[in-house]
């Protein structure tokens, strides 16, 4: 499985480069970001393609992990090590480096935010809807270095 796991997110980073930020199913139309992470204990530096939501000058991602009981590790990689690279696209041909700082939202902020993704997104209704009761779907902002 987690094979699987890792030649799918392989297959989306390789299309998200070749094609100006744009992928194939499931994440067809969807902006998307590659955040590069470091391992929170084994400091490995690891990549992950994510849908991404404009506020502002910031990036939001969702620590969704398809509405499962525990968080994704990039999480726990965001919350030990939040300077971080990602790689956007300019909608111009090319995928641009950026250094960011990753912040997670809470509270109130974070419960408005994720209002506005759900109407943008309906899917992440859907991951809230299952890990409720279970634990609260992280939003991060991204906000340029």
């Amino acid at each position: 499985m987690a094979d699987e796991f890792e030649d799918f997110n392989k297959r989306v980073i390789r299309e998200f480069r070749e094609n100006d930020g744009k992928v194939g199913p499931p994440f067809e139309g969807a902006t998307m970001i590659l955040v590069h992470h470091k391992g929170a204990k084994s400091g490995t530096v690891r990549t992950t393609p994510l849908v991404w939501f404009a506020d502002g000058d910031r990036y939001l991602i969702v620590a969704s992990k398809g509405g499962a009981p525990e968080h994704p590790a990039w999480y726990h990689n965001l919350k030990a090590n939040p300077e971080i690279d990602v790689e956007l696209a300019d909608g111009k041909g090319e995928v641009l480096p950026l250094s960011v700082h990753a912040e997670e939202i809470t509270g109130s902020e974070r419960d408005a935010l994720y209002t506005k993704i759900v109407e943008k997104a309906p899917g992440f209704g859907d991951y809230e809807e299952k890990a409720k009761g279970i634990r609260t779907i992280p939003v991060f902002a991204l906000t340029a270095a």
